[in-house]
């Protein structure tokens, strides 16, 4: 038989597909599963979104290619959303739409890393992200962060690991720690990146869920140089509970985007049209809805943290956005070990640490946003 592509066959295997398998063991003793290993928001989009989608997808154009980098009207709009979002503007030729959150980090780091270049990750990572530099041949150069650091990530530590970097990543609030980094820390790796010639990279997929208190998340911006060393990638799968239509965008400077082009035109072609007509929409006018959202997301997060109060043995070391960072018990197996039995006996399903990169053996992310407050209730029982 051919050989096939060693890159890929040292790419993880998909986490989720994995835990989920364990479910098939479990005999229901406990009650229905819960699965709290995927981030998706557990309330449906908002029903004018979908009537705006189905109208779309209806039509002609959709049927067709579109421009490269993206439907003009969500451009706009999504610039708009972040030049008020971050009191900065930003022009709408910085923005270009993706078929996806995933595919945008994979194009970006397509066009920053040449051959023997690494990224940055902090550690934990968001997996698909590790998945997608290993895939793509670009080492990695772990950053590990502390459970008693709150799992911000420290630049002193990253200064001596910069050799070769060609690129720093970020994603705050993260995945799969929920920690939200300090706008002060953000400023210090823009600056450390600028110090060593190598490109920040923020991924802000779940930014709409931050407090009122945390936004806006940084600074950067405002400098009217921001496009020459930051880029930005955004998803509209968890504000606009639209992760199916693959809809998400990087913004960034003229040099980037020239590159960036070219791997636009390569990978997706065009990004799926009719979910970008219908965003274009909502970008403005389901504002409210968006705000809404993120009360009640704030409100499960909460719920999470009361429910852990009762776990003896257990404790929260991060929370925020989407997710909860539960360090195990000292008498409990290794992670993995254990989120199988997890699975397998109580039927709650939930990603293992090491899932997420090294140093994570004592850890459990459960992904609460799909999970309704009563539901949630139910976790402890089940741990």
């Amino acid at each position: 038989m051919p050989l096939l592509s060693p890159r890929i066959r040292e790419t993880q295997n998909p986490p989720i597909p994995a835990v989920r398998a364990w479910a098939a063991r479990y005999d229901g003793a406990a009650g229905p599963i819960l699965d709290l290993t995927q981030a998706v928001p557990g309330y449906p989009p908002h029903p004018d979104l979908l009537a705006k989608l189905a109208g779309a997808a209806g039509g002609r154009a959709a049927a067709t290619y579109g421009p490269i980098d993206g439907e003009p009207a969500l451009r706009e709009a999504l610039a708009a959303d972040i030049s008020a979002f971050y009191g900065a503007r930003v022009p709408t030729e910085a923005v270009a739409i993706t078929s996806g959150g995933n595919l945008a980090f994979t194009m970006a780091m397509a066009v920053l890393a040449g051959a023997g270049e690494a990224v940055m990750l902090p550690a934990p990572w968001y997996f698909n992200h590790r998945m997608a530099l290993t895939a793509l041949g670009i080492p990695c150069v772990p950053l590990e962060c502390r459970a008693e650091d709150g799992f911000i990530p420290d630049p002193d530590r990253a200064e001596a690991l910069m050799a070769g970097v060609r690129a720093i990543v970020l994603v705050t609030p993260n995945n799969p720690t929920g920690a939200v980094y300090p706008p002060g820390v953000i400023a210090r790796f823009a600056a450390l990146a600028r110090k060593h010639d190598a490109w920040l990279v923020i991924d802000e997929t779940y930014r709409d869920f931050l407090a009122p208190s945390q936004s806006p998340p940084h600074g950067l911006f405002a400098d009217r140089d921001w496009g020459e060393g930051f880029i930005h990638l955004y998803s509209f799968s968890k504000a606009y509970c639209v992760p199916g239509h693959r809809v998400a965008a990087i913004a960034s400077g003229a040099d980037f985007r020239s590159e960036l082009m070219k791997a636009l035109d390569t990978m997706q072609i065009c990004a799926p049209r009719a979910a970008q007509t219908a965003l274009a929409w909502g970008v403005e006018a389901l504002r409210d809805w968006r705000l809404a959202n993120r009360d009640l997301m704030a409100a499960r997060g909460e719920a999470f943290r009361r429910a852990a109060a009762q776990l003896p043995g257990w404790r929260l070391d991060a929370l925020g956005a989407y997710f909860a960072y539960l360090r195990l018990p000292e008498d409990a197996p290794e992670a993995v070990a254990t989120a199988e039995r997890l699975v397998v006996e109580r039927g709650l399903l939930g990603l293992p640490g090491p899932f997420f990169g090294p140093g994570q053996e004592r850890h459990l992310r459960l992904a609460f946003a799909n999970a309704s407050e009563e539901v949630i209730a139910q976790v402890p029982s089940r741990l």
